[in-house]
């Protein structure tokens, strides 16, 4: 059971870096390079996207 909720907070929260990444500013290069890094490495991808991520409208680290 554990796994399952883990699961799905894993899904949940590369769902919403994509569609994050997706809306960005960030160029269509680097959107395809996010969007194959959170779906080829779910778990470290995200990671990843939140500490390095496009920055996007009200995102900022200020």
């Amino acid at each position: 059971m554990e796994y399952g909720l883990i699961g799905l907070l894993v899904l949940i929260a590369d769902v919403y870096a994509i569609a994050r990444t997706l809306s960005s500013g960030a160029s269509t290069g680097a959107k395809i390079l996010w969007t194959l890094g959170i779906l080829i490495f779910p778990v470290v991808g995200v990671i990843v996207w939140f500490l390095a991520g496009p920055r996007g409208p009200g995102r900022s680290m200020a």
